[in-house]
């Protein structure tokens, strides 16, 4: 564990709030062009205060330039992910390979069930993401016709297609032990944050992670680290989990209004933990 020397990665993590709509489209172009480079939407289907977290990444997909786009978390027992790897390689299509998948195991089951959803147990859900995964990158291959077993999302001829742009990374926004050794295993990149991930447990998520990559024959060093901070985290503090543990994509959580934080973290923040971890990396050759 420790830096992996990937580049360094700066955006917002936003809820889709209907009623504040227009404010969100203003602050999205603020970050498109400010420099940052990943804008990550909340994806709650059962919520009726946001918009369409698909939806609206496709809207921002052609009012942008520049953003990598990406759910986070897709809400995996709402968004089929035969449908879903479908969606994902369209959008990557249109955006001219910018879109990145979050996939979340489920949460919030009560909410789930309302929307018509299948209530899981933990292991039911590890089960379902790890077939999830495997009908996405099914359909984003060249297989003829694809038969996949699943209890969750067998595929009985399928055919793949359309084929994305690049190839769209899988993050997994995922915690528990079972879950960071799959996440390991299987995902191109982990997606947390401080609010379930305090700075001081993250060593413990990413020895998880780096296990179950090693369990697996992969290189940890492969899978990427995305954390949504905590707003008052300085600059230092960072570079510092990027140096420490790995961490390469950072995220601002911030409401549609946050111009000024969003700005500020564009040009004082990212500049400042850009510099320093380059630094880091030049004096230890």
């Amino acid at each position: 564990m420790g830096d992996y020397g990937h580049e360094l990665r700066f955006g917002i993590f936003v809820p889709p709030e209907a009623a504040r709509g227009r404010s969100l489209l203003r602050l999205v172009r603020l970050a498109d062009e400010s420099g940052l480079d990943v804008l990550a939407v909340q994806d709650h289907p059962y919520q009726p205060a946001f918009l369409d977290t698909w939806t609206l990444l496709s809207y921002l997909a052609a009012t942008t330039r520049n953003l990598t786009l990406m759910p986070a978390v897709a809400n995996l027992p709402l968004r089929p992910p035969a449908v879903l790897a479908r969606s994902a390689a369209s959008l990557d299509l249109l955006s001219g390979g910018r879109v990145e998948l979050g996939l979340g195991a489920g949460a919030f089951w009560d909410a789930i069930e309302a929307m018509g959803g299948q209530r899981r147990t933990p292991g039911q859900a590890l089960t379902a993401l790890r077939e999830a995964v495997a009908v996405l990158r099914a359909l984003w291959g060249t297989e003829e016709r694809l038969r996949l077993d699943g209890d969750f999302y067998p595929l009985r001829g399928a055919k793949p297609g359309p084929a994305p742009a690049h190839p769209i990374g899988i993050w997994f926004g995922v915690y528990g032990p079972r879950a960071l050794r799959l996440a390991g295993e299987l995902a191109d990149g982990w997606l947390g944050g401080y609010a379930y991930a305090p700075p001081d447990t993250l060593a413990a998520h990413m020895h998880a992670i780096d296990a179950g990559a090693r369990a697996a024959g992969r290189v940890p060093a492969l899978i990427r680290r995305a954390y949504i901070i905590d707003p008052s985290m300085p600059p230092a503090h960072l570079t510092d989990i990027a140096l420490r543990e790995g961490v390469s994509e950072f995220l601002l959580p911030v409401s549609p209004d946050g111009d000024q934080a969003t700005h500020r973290f564009a040009t004082e923040t990212a500049p400042a933990v850009r510099a320093a971890v380059a630094a880091a990396r030049a004096s230890s050759g």
